[in-house]
């Protein structure tokens, strides 16, 4: 009796065992499964970077993108300097973050660290990616004569004025159909309406002047353009967009508070 009591407790001991394994087959492939399907993502640089070196971490993200349009539109083959279009590209991202500009989508820059025979405008189109105009641009007739070398945010000084500008409305003047400018830098460019520094066309600002005498002819500070150009680049950037007016000017560069928004500067 004994002897058939333990068969039983053996028997079902082992009937036990192999149903609980039965049991739990469906969870032991369901772990195995996803430990293979699982793929570790790629390793986040930001997770051990201290906090204050995240903001130097999106700096170098922010290059890494803008180079990498630079070198898809091929501006250098334009004649647009790398240091010109890095910086308009830290300063227009600054200023769409902060709000500061009503069409995020246009971009012109001024380089006029090349001389005025060159096509130193460049309006670029950074939702579609495309240079949509590079032509002539002129400097202030106080400025220099082949490359603008002075600037003043002072009026009547007749000098170009750098740094960061949105675009307003347009209106017919003494230089025909303008375009307003508001200047978004203290200091340096911020006089820009009461100096009545526009965008405009100018009969002085043509290709011959400049294969013929090597300049183009100076405005009042003004960023003049072609006669022919005019009114569809003014069309283009009007009402909100940025234009930034750049020189390797070291006074300049230093005091900017768009390139520079988290210094503290002594008043200039």
């Amino acid at each position: 009796m004994t002897s058939k009591k333990n068969i039983l407790k053996k028997a079902w001991f082992y009937l036990s065992s192999i149903l609980i394994f039965i049991l739990h087959l469906p969870f032991v492939f369901a772990k195995n499964r996803s430990a293979h399907e699982f793929k570790p993502g790629p390793l986040k640089l930001e997770s051990f970077v201290p906090a204050d070196s995240l903001l130097t971490t999106v700096k170098l993200k922010v290059q890494s993108t803008a180079s990498g349009l630079y070198d898809s539109l091929r501006l250098n083959l334009l004649g647009l300097s790398r240091q010109a279009f890095d910086y308009a590209m830290q300063g227009f991202n600054y200023l769409a973050q902060n709000g500061r500009l009503n069409n995020d989508k246009i971009l012109s820059i001024v380089d006029f660290s090349q001389s005025s025979d060159k096509k130193r405008l460049f309006v670029i189109d950074l939702e579609k990616a495309e240079v949509v105009y590079n032509t002539y641009v002129a400097h202030g007739s106080n400025s220099g004569l082949e490359t603008a070398s002075h600037f003043s945010n002072t009026p009547s000084s007749n000098q170009s004025s750098l740094g960061f500008y949105e675009t307003l409305g347009t209106y017919i003047g003494h230089n025909g159909y303008s375009l307003r400018l508001e200047g978004l830098e203290s200091g340096i460019n911020d006089n820009a309406n009461r100096r009545a520094i526009v965008v405009h066309g100018a009969a002085y600002v043509n290709e011959s002047l400049a294969k013929t005498r090597g300049y183009i002819g100076r405005s009042w500070g003004c960023p003049a353009i072609p006669e022919n150009l005019h009114k569809p680049i003014i069309d283009k950037i009007k009402n909100g967009t940025c234009l930034f007016i750049y020189s390797p000017d070291q006074n300049y560069l230093s005091h900017s508070r768009v390139l520079h928004p988290a210094a503290t500067y002594a008043a200039l």
